[in-house]
């Protein structure tokens, strides 16, 4: 690029514009949070007609925060203008779960949007898109996704639990009394749900074995349990559930993604994030399920950090999040949401 040229914008598609999350992300995008600042952004909000209006209002206060690296915005209804040239695609919107719902019902109700989302992504998106999945049940809902974009390489796709190993970070110093700067090695296994294993076997504080400054008992105990249900916590004290820390993670992982996971530290050891990923078999992890592993990003990829040593406990706990998410994918190809492999 010339000197002094200005970047060809980035197009983001966030769908689920009008909601909550969304709404939080936009103005972040638009700051040079995700890109950067020097990567001038053009925001395409995807919305249901029911929210058409929401995003509509976040269009205006996005023109009124004046934001000199937001190129343009457009609003869509349709998956495949919303998707057409997409670079990046934060797929938020989903199905909640309500009263007396049955988990198959949820799944079916998410398959009718992800499945159709996909399938505009593999046909209107740019060649070297990335997706991530928010919405919930999110690794299922970006197995959905990534199943039915079949011309689009099965590692674009990725599920958020970097909210997960967001909490684990900040709970962990926050018992340790330390910064959050000082953690490293924390990692979120498995499923974005209560199965999840946040690990901190390999975490450490300060450079010090985590487990040597907050005990193994709390470690892989209180510690678990408080990181797999913060969500309903968060939902019992504010009476909604998590918005402004979902956006910012959202943030966080494409940020990484796109501009890398920080380098290596003097003691040579370069830290990761916790990405749901197509899993390639690493760590015991059935072949094709999108489960969280330990991650880096280099040159706008990720990489599975290989050869950390589980013990028994941690082994039980990742396949018993494994399990689960077979089992979720079972039911979705029993419902025909996934093509037949």
């Amino acid at each position: 690029m010339a000197a002094g040229a200005v970047p060809t914008p980035i197009t983001v598609t966030v769908t689920g514009a009008g909601g909550q999350i969304g709404y939080a992300a936009l103005f972040r995008i638009a700051s040079g949070a995700m890109f950067g600042p020097e990567q001038p952004v053009a925001l395409r909000l995807l919305e249901i007609p029911q929210g058409v209006k929401g995003a509509e209002g976040a269009a205006l206060e996005l023109v009124d925060g004046a934001f000199p690296l937001l190129a343009s915005i457009d609003i869509a209804t349709t998956p495949e203008v919303g998707f057409d040239g997409a670079n990046v695609a934060l797929l938020v919107g989903s199905r909640p779960r309500t009263a007396g719902m049955e988990r198959a019902d949820l799944l079916a109700a998410n398959g009718a949007i992800f499945g159709p989302q996909g399938r505009a992504i593999n046909d209107h998106a740019a060649d070297d898109v990335r997706v991530l999945v928010v919405g919930n049940p999110a690794n299922t809902n970006a197995l959905i996704a990534q199943r039915n974009a079949p011309d689009v390489p099965a590692e674009r796709f990725t599920a958020m639990t970097r909210l997960d190993h967001n909490r684990a970070v900040g709970l962990l110093a926050e018992h340790a009394a330390a910064r959050v700067a000082d953690i490293a090695g924390v990692t979120i296994w498995g499923n974005h749900s209560t199965t999840q294993y946040p690990d901190l076997s390999h975490a450490t504080i300060a450079g010090r074995p985590a487990f040597d400054v907050v005990g193994e008992e709390w470690g892989r105990g209180a510690f678990i349990e408080r990181v797999a249900n913060r969500g309903a916590e968060i939902i019992e004290v504010r009476g909604g559930s998590s918005v402004a820390s979902a956006a910012n993670a959202a943030i966080d992982h494409v940020r990484d993604w796109s501009l890398g996971t920080p380098p290596a530290a003097e003691s040579g050891v370069a830290p990761w994030t916790s990405v749901a990923l197509p899993s390639t078999g690493a760590y015991g992890i059935p072949e094709g399920l999108l489960a969280s592993v330990p991650a880096r990003a280099v040159a706008g990829a990720w990489q599975v950090v290989e050869g950390l040593e589980l013990d028994e406990f941690s082994r039980h706990r990742i396949a018993a999040s494994a399990a689960e998410l077979a089992a979720e994918r079972d039911q979705v190809a029993e419902m025909g949401l996934i093509p037949a492999e």
